[in-house]
């Protein structure tokens, strides 16, 4: 063999190629090192992953894992990485976040019953096409503004989330007719479904009035059957599991 070949090992063959191999497409590149006296040196704190790929070696140390798990609101693992590859957090490390021990808080906040079956086919085709809504409360501890109920409204289409803080069920109709007239003036699109519960809250005269005016048509879930208007039940268990998740790691009192 001449000494100026390269040569390739993989798991299954080992290749011997010419001094002027090149390759054809550097978007299978994942990292380049340099060569200097026999040696080749990889600084982990400056590699830049190539081709849009998070370099195997590039891996965050278990206290920057659990400083972003805590930032990022206890989300999990995967989810952090996909926020990686988009690009989509300012400041997040471009790094392979990993599991690293157990996160205690996250047991306390997110414990939940069996989820419903989704729906297998969306008719839903653009935003505003159907609005789930639920109010739950009274919680056990006011807040500092003394609200007591939380009125959460789920966009179908693209599950954007609006949640309003109130101190009575009272505010919840002249909230939600706000609400609607500002939305579809700010992104010129009508609300035509609400889907909630059979509340009182959204059964009544005022609503009655609004939706008729309005068009909207209203589809209401049976009584004790909170599994037909599943998309606002689980925003409502995850909106908790977060609050109490982070709760429960910061150790502050119950007041907060």
């Amino acid at each position: 063999m001449k000494p100026n070949n390269n040569v390739l090992f993989t798991d299954t063959e080992c290749v011997v190629l010419s001094p002027n191999f090149k390759l054809i497409d550097e978007s299978h590149v994942w990292l380049k090192v340099p060569r200097k006296d026999n040696t080749y040196s990889v600084d982990l704190k400056n590699v830049v992953p190539q081709g849009g790929l998070t370099c195997p070696f590039a891996k965050v140390t278990p206290y920057e894992s659990n400083l972003w798990h805590r930032r990022l609101g206890h989300v999990n693992f995967k989810t952090m990485n996909k926020l990686v590859r988009g690009n989509l957090v300012r400041g997040l490390p471009s790094k392979l976040f990993e599991i690293n021990q157990t996160c205690v808080a996250c047991q306390k906040g997110k414990q939940h019953r069996a989820s419903c079956k989704t729906k297998t086919v969306s008719s839903i085709s653009q935003p505003l096409q159907m609005l789930h809504m639920d109010l739950f409360g009274p919680t056990f501890v006011k807040s500092l503004m003394k609200k007591m109920y939380c009125l959460v409204v789920t966009d179908d289409f693209s599950r954007f989330s609006w949640v309003f803080f109130l101190a009575t069920k009272d505010e919840t109709s002249e909230i939600l007719k706000t609400f609607i007239t500002g939305i579809e003036n700010l992104i010129d699109l009508r609300v035509k479904v609400i889907r909630c519960n059979n509340g009182a809250k959204f059964k009544n005269r005022v609503m009655d009035q609004f939706c008729e005016m309005k068009g909207i048509k209203r589809e209401f879930s049976v009584a004790r059957t909170p599994q037909q208007n599943r998309v606002a039940e689980k925003k409502n268990r995850t909106l908790i599991e977060a609050a109490m998740t982070m709760l429960a790691d910061s150790k502050l009192p119950t007041t907060f």
